[in-house]
């Protein structure tokens, strides 16, 4: 059975001096400097890849692992289906037996119900903001009369090119505003 560490910090200025100190005791330790919200980190996927049936994956802490709960969740399903444990041990897990298990996934489900009740706060907060008026989203950059000048420049064959760069907007931006005349017209002819 070989222990594989993995050490991750979310950003250059910081050291991974604490967490290697910590898994000095694993035979191999794969270490990296990216964020746990990316899902572009190469050396957690070379990890997973390198472990085999009995070794075990050691991290200091949970969230160095995953980013989210699911995707924590997929690393353990992705290390018990190649019979793999893990091992986090400033929160004293290990899956290789049913106690460790239990903590794993209990962990697991509170971190998820804190994410769940952080989202219904935000959603919360969201509606009340929209009842005492505060708009979302970027401002408009054209006024509805530019809009209409503009769907009547296109009528009269100004080509998108030249109304993209006399209102300073994507050629998507242009079609999306030229489109929506066209919706509006024929939803009021009905």
């Amino acid at each position: 059975m070989a222990l594989v560490g993995y050490a991750r910090v979310s950003s250059v200025g910081q050291s991974l001096d604490v967490q290697l100190d910590k898994l000095a005791h694993c035979g191999k330790v794969f270490q990296e400097k990216k964020s746990g919200t990316s899902d572009k980190r190469p050396h957690l996927q070379a990890c997973l890849e390198y472990v085999r049936e009995g070794d075990a994956v050691v991290v200091t802490r949970l969230d160095r692992l995953a980013r989210s709960t699911l995707h924590l969740c997929q690393i353990a399903d992705q290390l018990e289906s190649k019979k793999v444990h893990l091992q986090v041990i400033d929160q004293n897990i290990n899956t290789s037996d049913a106690t460790g298990r239990l903590l794993f996934n209990m962990l697991s489900a509170i971190a998820q119900f804190e994410t769940e009740l952080r989202a219904e706060r935000q959603a919360d907060g969201i509606q009340k903001a929209k009842e005492r008026g505060v708009t979302f989203g970027r401002k408009k950059k054209l006024t509805t009369q530019q809009i209409a000048e503009m769907r009547q420049r296109r009528k009269q064959g100004t080509l998108i090119r030249t109304l993209m760069k006399d209102y300073d907007l994507s050629k998507a931006s242009v079609y999306r505003l030229l489109e929506e005349n066209e919706l509006s017209m024929s939803a009021e002819s009905e």
